[in-house]
């Protein structure tokens, strides 16, 4: 049974992006759908048994008609060509009020075939070509499906988010109780695990989380652990599988050397009946971040030429990528750069960026005199004190210094 494990789509994530001129629609939204459909045709070309979303199919609550139309277009090539699909409502998906609709649920509403939604807890028993598997779907729970006003008195945000792990933990438990052991089981869910390390979706979490123990959803019962909601593509040590697909697409430069793609799952069943599950990452084509640091010293006569040489340099990761320039300079030099030759040399970049961070020479502190207070050979002096000139040297400073001073002052 081959099975493919994604979630975090994301759609309507449109930072770093332009619109395109042929379509109207934001590139980003392009860049999310391409490595969308790498996966749909993945999925039709193996022939796999089954896909499962773990969450987050929109960037918002409440998407545009357009991703929707985009986000339905996919879900309905694998579904009539008899693949069947669950989804799970992500944090991302859920309206803000609690009797409005979430943007996935219309294909529950719609019975479409092969397509399985989960919005809350529940166990599908789906007939696949390659025999019948259980999936345990647990989606992001809202605090009020979970705990009734008298839980919630007098706590704190902490207290709270305790009791809620308490309560997914016992609705996993229940659902694990009530599988049947003669085929396989997935758990599939849009949660976070302490045992994880944290991606982007910390910067797009929206509040304070309920973080679960591994041991939540390390069952025995289980032949993989399919989850959602970190960015950060991971297998978590432990049996059964665990593991987080990850975003299918950079969402930002937190994620500029993460691989982005899915996983290929495979349960295989003995003539004994004992399984052996195997899954592999396939990394997708996403958008290429890359950032260019340039670090220019004083002594450099054309700062520009050295900026534009960095560049060159990289010049095959720098086209059709999304890149952000970081210049480093003293300000004596500010002045020389060229920027509309530095504009040009990006302009195959997919959106580029260029920040300067302009180094100030400091200046030295003569004692607690103001200027008005101290004469201008005094001056001198200190100044060549903290220099580190030898004694020898400074003396003759001094001298040349009060001539000048003197014939300024005539």
């Amino acid at each position: 049974m081959k099975i493919i494990h994604f979630a975090d789509l994301h759609l309507g994530v449109e930072n770093y992006g332009r619109i395109d001129p042929a379509t109207g629609l934001s590139t980003r939204l392009n860049d999310f759908l391409k490595v969308f459909d790498e996966l749909v045709d993945y999925a039709l070309d193996t022939k796999v048994d089954l896909v499962l979303f773990c969450g987050d199919a929109y960037k918002s609550r409440e998407p545009t008609q357009t991703q929707q139309r985009e986000f339905a277009r996919r879900i309905s090539r694998l579904a009539t060509a008899g693949i069947p699909v669950v989804l799970l409502t992500g944090n991302h998906d859920l309206p803000n009020a609690i009797g409005r609709a979430t943007a996935i649920e219309i294909f529950d509403t719609l019975s479409i075939n092969n397509v399985y939604v989960a919005n809350k807890p529940e166990t599908f028993k789906i007939t696949t070509p390659a025999g019948d598997v259980q999936v345990v779907a647990i989606p992001w729970l809202r605090r009020s499906a979970l705990l009734a006003r008298e839980d919630t008195k007098n706590l704190n945000m902490e207290q709270l988010n305790q009791k809620m792990q308490e309560a997914i933990t016992e609705i996993i438990s229940k659902k694990t109780d009530e599988l049947d052991p003669a085929f396989p089981s997935i758990l599939a869910a849009h949660l976070s695990i302490g045992s994880a390390k944290a991606g982007s979706e910390s910067m797009m979490s929206i509040g304070q989380e309920p973080i679960l123990l591994q041991s939540s959803v390390a069952l025995p019962a289980y032949d993989y652990v399919a989850l959602g909601h970190i960015h950060k593509h991971q297998e978590i040590e432990g049996t059964p599988p665990i593991v987080y697909s990850g975003s299918l697409e950079r969402i930002d430069f937190g994620e500029e050397k993460e691989d982005k793609g899915f996983y290929l799952v495979d349960i295989q069943t003995s003539a004994d009946g004992k399984r052996k599950t195997t899954y592999e990452f396939h990394p997708v084509n996403s958008r290429r971040f890359l950032t260019v640091n340039v670090d220019i010293k004083d002594e450099e006569p054309d700062p520009t030429a050295i900026i534009l040489g960095v560049i060159k340099s990289q010049q095959e990761k720098v086209n059709d990528a999304i890149v952000r320039l970081n210049i480093s300079l003293p300000s004596s030099l500010e002045s020389q750069l060229r920027n509309n030759d530095i504009k040009d040399a990006l302009k195959d970049t997919q959106n580029f960026t260029i920040a300067r961070d302009i180094q100030r020479e400091s200046r030295t502190r003569l004692g607690t005199q103001s200027v008005e207070e101290i004469a201008p050979l005094d001056a001198l002096k200190a100044y060549l004190e903290t220099q580190q000139i030898t004694g020898e040297r400074q003396k003759t400073l001094l001298e040349y210094g009060e001539k000048l001073i003197k014939e300024q002052e005539n």
